[in-house]
């Protein structure tokens, strides 16, 4: 159990780290392995393997193979997936264990990687091609049929890592999609479409509407709004990270202030009970606040009439009306303790025959 958790702290460190080292390698805006090395360098990262016990090289690299290999499949961006490539690289050859400690890799995701081997090499992005097949040629990934080794009595539903928002890949397919070449074609297939159906079907009729008018300014308005609203949520999220840290301290302030508003009001309004008492409902003491905090100071205690008391001095009921005061009401019995129940007497209307 606590090699467990040991091993999930040291994931999560391992994962930070390689998302710091990613999120320098993101702003350069390069897929160069002269500029990643660069980072590397600087950063030190290959000191992460220092201090291993012999019997924990081996485990620690795997820990360390597997925190990167997710920055090199999808969702992330191409520049992220460049950057992960260098880093499992770095990582394999940088590794104490030995043998060295293979590049667990699952059949359904080498689909991916060939994918993007085939856009690195459209892209002439050859340091990303070489180092690909460089591991390729050391034999370093492991094909296997899950992405992560099954074991004994282990959690069913284990807990999934949160990505990274800024590393994701922009939704760029529907303006790749929609290209010049496209639309010509498109109004094309559609100017013949909207003459087959005319000459079916008479004008006369029109309760039968088969075309739609103007498809094709209105898909290319449609996509241009959606390119539009992409550049203004950049935009913002640029201005909330660049206004972070007024806002942060505005939200604190404004918090402070209503905590110490709620907290004048509680203590300024109710007052002290005695121990004995604390169990009972806490009664505000309005005049005295209105008299002044004079009497404040002192601890005396207040004795204070009853509920029942207080009615009596302020209601007066004078006439026949008494009788009907006078008998047993709900606040007379949730303040008296009677030796025995009332028997309520029940009338019965007897039936008559005529």
């Amino acid at each position: 159990m606590e090699l467990s958790k040991r091993q999930d702290s040291c994931r999560k460190q391992l994962k930070y780290d390689c998302e710091q080292l990613l999120s320098r390698f993101q702003r350069t805006k390069s897929v160069r392995f002269e500029v990643f090395a660069n980072i590397w360098r600087d950063m030190k990262f290959s000191s992460i393997f220092y201090g291993t016990v012999n019997h924990e090289k081996r485990v620690f690299s795997r820990l360390a193979l597997d925190a990167a290999c997710i920055f090199f499949l999808p969702p992330f961006s191409f520049q992220i997936r460049v950057g992960g490539l260098y880093l499992l690289y770095s990582l394999y050859q940088c590794q104490t264990a030995s043998p060295e400690e293979q590049i667990r890799l699952s059949l359904k995701n080498w689909e991916d990687v060939k994918r993007f081997e085939n856009d690195a090499v459209d892209a002439q992005h050859l340091d990303a091609v070489y180092i690909l097949r460089q591991l390729m040629f050391c034999k370093a990934f492991h094909f296997t049929a899950m992405p992560t080794l099954l074991n004994f009595n282990r959690k069913r539903n284990a807990e999934r890592s949160m990505l990274c928002e800024q590393f994701m890949e922009r939704a760029s397919r529907p303006q790749e999609l929609i290209n010049n070449k496209l639309m010509e074609e498109l109004s094309n297939i559609h100017e013949l479409y909207e003459k087959l159906k005319t000459s079916v079907v008479s004008q006369a009729d029109p309760s039968v509407n088969l075309i739609r008018k103007n498809l094709v300014p209105k898909l290319r308005s449609t996509v241009l709004d959606f390119y539009k609203w992409q550049q203004r949520r950049d935009s913002v999220d640029e201005g909330k990270d660049s206004g972070e840290g007024t806002s942060s301290q505005q939200e604190s302030s404004k918090r402070a202030d209503l905590i110490a508003s709620i907290k004048s009001k509680a203590y300024g309004q109710a007052a002290e009970a005695s121990k004995s008492r604390r169990h009972r409902q806490v009664e505000v003491d309005v005049a005295g606040n209105e008299a002044g905090s004079a009497s404040a100071s002192g601890r005396a205690r207040v004795t204070k009439l009853s509920l029942k008391a207080r009615t009596k001095e302020n209601i007066h009921i004078s006439g026949d009306e008494w009788k009907d005061t006078a008998s047993t009401t709900l606040i007379s019995r949730l303040a008296t303790l009677d030796s025995a129940p009332e028997e309520k007497t029940i009338k019965r209307k007897r039936f008559k025959w005529w």
